[in-house]
């Protein structure tokens, strides 16, 4: 087992403790204990009675400008809305000048998550390659998570051609394969121009996933795939169990040629757009999921419009906190 980084160390510590005491307690200790260890938030999805149980989380990126005013009142706030897992971002940016750099580090942000007793489903950064592998890395090891996802933006041209794509396979394949040598799995998560057909009649995204190491899972963001003019449903369905997370969103989602530009379409709670999550919902089958609802932006109170989400999914039964 590599031991370049504080995560791998942990779960070498982890490891030979359980060996040891194995040696004087049998193999049976051992086997509960490595089937302890594997039940963890980031790696099971719970089901109950062969039925499957979507879980909800919120992409902090929702707050961003509410943790910029009040970094720890916002996570409370958070908290307050039912919500019990969260999804991270590089929140560096979401501080304001007086809190200083000595908080824009991830252990700061999993305290104040502890305090509101609040876990961490996924993690959005950069690409775990060069200079980035040490902070995803480091971001692992502060927020006890293991599903690590390239959020994406902006948008890279290489995406237009199959050479591109195939460049962009091997870099994803190589990060996927640093962060698995340290017991991480590595995500990606699309925007529209992933989704937007071609002359052929395909998407970028379709064409990525042949050269994708099978390891590399997919959190599908259903507003930017309806906003492209795809049915988020049939992508789901078509990427089957490679698809662990799903960006819940919901708003106009309407089409235009400019949509890089930003402040975007404020978004609406889940089930007050466009949306067709009962089809969504149905397309996942019997793969469990993570539902992360997220607004880019939002016309009204943050907080309610979460909570309006959070109900819309456990009323409909179609996920639970």
């Amino acid at each position: 087992m590599k031991l370049t980084n504080k995560y791998s160390r942990r779960a070498f510590i982890q490891s030979t403790s359980i060996s040891s005491m194995s040696v004087l307690l049998g193999s049976s200790y051992l086997l509960s204990a490595c089937s302890q260890k594997e039940k963890t938030i980031n790696q099971v999805l719970p089901s109950i009675d062969n039925e499957v149980i979507h879980k909800i989380s919120c992409q902090l990126y929702t707050f961003r400008n509410q943790m910029k005013e009040d970094l720890s009142g916002t996570i409370q706030k958070v908290a307050q809305t039912g919500l019990k897992y969260v999804e991270t971002f590089d929140f560096s940016d979401a501080l304001s000048e007086d809190e200083g750099t000595s908080k824009s580090n991830p252990e700061s942000l999993r305290k104040l998550l502890n305090d509101a007793d609040l876990s961490v489903s996924s993690m959005h950064g950069e690409i775990p390659i060069g200079d980035m592998r040490e902070k995803a890395l480091a971001m692992a090891e502060a927020y006890d998570c293991n599903k690590l996802i390239w959020h994406g933006w902006p948008e890279d041209k290489r995406y237009q051609t199959l050479d591109g794509i195939k460049e962009l396979a091997d870099i994803y394949n190589e990060a996927s394969q640093f962060l698995k040598s340290n017991e991480l799995e590595f995500g990606l998560h699309n925007h529209w121009w992933e989704v937007r057909l071609d002359k052929d009649g395909r998407y970028p995204l379709e064409t990525l996933m042949n050269y994708l190491d099978k390891d590399i899972f997919l959190e599908i963001d259903t507003y930017w795939v309806k906003t492209a003019q795809q049915d988020p449903a049939k992508i789901i369905k078509k990427f089957g169990n490679r698809v662990q997370f799903l960006h819940a969103k919901d708003g106009p989602a309407q089409w235009n040629e400019n949509l890089t530009a930003q402040p975007h379409e404020p978004m609406v709670a889940l089930g007050k757009g466009t949306q067709d999550f009962d089809a969504i919902i149905k397309a996942c089958g019997n793969d469990p999921k993570w539902m992360v609802i997220e607004f880019d932006e939002c016309a009204t109170d943050i907080f309610f419009a979460v909570k309006e989400s959070i109900d819309y999914l456990v009323k409909n039964k179609m996920a639970k906190v």
